[in-house]
């Protein structure tokens, strides 16, 4: 029997901090208790989608400043529309089909907290982005 709705739950990651009460609203408790899981189980896949999106920019991102590369980076999922629904698409596809029915609801609302979610978590690494000098040397 199918059970994709328990599969997909069982392999969040929990996480303490991202607590869910009452007093929140549907839009903070579906962050928590949905996106941020599914953000955090799908971590290493958005590094190295991000860190193939740097590689397809001809690597500029690493001549930059730190300042400029969290501008870089806040860009990326931002503006560039490819790159946003790309990695969009990674977290939706971990919904539910109820959470995608309440995600449907308010789609560019929850659009932009997956955007928040996915920009911090990469701004957080920012160092996984560096290449190690005898690469950069060869650049």
């Amino acid at each position: 029997m199918n059970d994709r709705p328990n599969d997909i739950k069982r392999i969040r990651p929990e996480i303490p901090k991202a607590q869910v009460h009452d007093q929140m609203s549907d839009e903070e408790r579906f962050q928590n208790a949905t996106l941020r899981p599914i953000v955090k189980l799908q971590n290493p896949l958005l590094i190295e989608v991000f860190k193939s999106y740097i590689v397809k920019r001809k690597n500029v991102f690493h001549n930059l400043s730190l300042e400029k590369r969290l501008s870089y980076i806040e860009n990326a999922v931002n503006k560039d529309m490819k790159f946003r629904n790309s990695v969009r698409g990674m977290i939706v596809g971990h919904f539910t089909v109820d959470e995608y029915m309440q995600y449907k609801s308010d789609s560019s609302a929850y659009n932009k907290r997956i955007a928040n979610l996915i920009r911090e978590r990469l701004i957080s690494q920012v160092q996984l982005f560096d290449i190690p000098k005898e690469i950069a040397d060869t650049i």
